[in-house]
């Protein structure tokens, strides 16, 4: 907890979709939440929006999370500005979706540096706070695609279905030191993630909302309890033909 007693939580990718949401509910939970993206602009304006729901609570830091340098910089401005973290959402996500015959090598290799390596980076340098806490949290936003494939998404596919096993085996590294760590494998949402996105017309999706209500319920349980995986999908998609 923060010098005023609140949670301190640390997310990726926050400047909108799934992860704008995730920070906006838990500022309003009250705690001391710390958004990034890797546009400052973005950056600035999502702080100053959540900064009038919770006046002095919120903090922004420009990081790529590619870049294992600046995933510990993230991390380490959270904890001298709060004094520490608490719970850390690895949002930050990126999704190039092609067959393997046009799939290109740098849409590849940047899924696997955003999608595995970022999560890998930010959670190394966040573990040691936690640990001095002598408790944390740690949620991974993976996907209903780190169990089942799809045609065109050899890239992602192959990033998802390792973040499950790389949230699996972190948790086992780690529950003996007070840490828990979860994967929360959401279906179709309704956000920026897709070109153009949000679409009306797809309110039968998810929402943000509905992933940040599962964090809050997340953060909610008792510390002897871990719900190491949560899969949610939208309750009645359109029936196929």
């Amino acid at each position: 907890m923060s010098e005023g007693g609140a949670r301190v939580t640390v997310i990726t990718g926050s400047t909108k979709g799934i992860g704008r949401a995730v920070a906006e509910a838990l500022v309003q939970e009250g705690d001391d939440v710390v958004v990034s993206s890797r546009t400052a602009s973005d950056v600035a304006q999502v702080v100053a929006e959540l900064a009038e729901l919770g006046p002095g609570r919120v903090h922004g830091v420009t990081s790529d999370v590619q870049d294992p340098d600046q995933c510990r910089r993230l991390i380490d401005e959270a904890a001298e500005t709060f004094g520490g973290v608490d719970v850390l959402v690895n949002n930050a996500g990126l999704g190039r979706f092609a067959r393997i015959q046009e799939m290109d090598p740098d849409d590849w290799d940047r899924q696997v540096r955003t999608n595995l390596d970022g999560v890998f980076y930010c959670s190394k340098a966040a573990i040691p706070h936690m640990i001095r806490r002598g408790s944390g949290w740690i949620l991974n936003l993976g996907s209903l695609a780190s169990r089942n494939s799809f045609s065109g998404g050899v890239a992602y596919n192959a990033t998802k279905f390792g973040l499950l096993g790389m949230t699996e085996a972190m948790m086992l590294d780690l529950r003996h030191e007070g840490i828990r760590v979860s994967c929360i494998m959401p279906g179709s949402v309704n956000t920026h993630f897709f070109e153009g996105g949000p679409h009306p017309e797809d309110d039968w999706k998810l929402t943000g909302e509905d992933i940040a209500r599962t964090v809050l319920d997340l953060l909610a349980y008792p510390e002897r309890a871990l719900p190491s995986r949560v899969e949610i999908r939208p309750s009645r998609p359109p029936e196929k033909g």
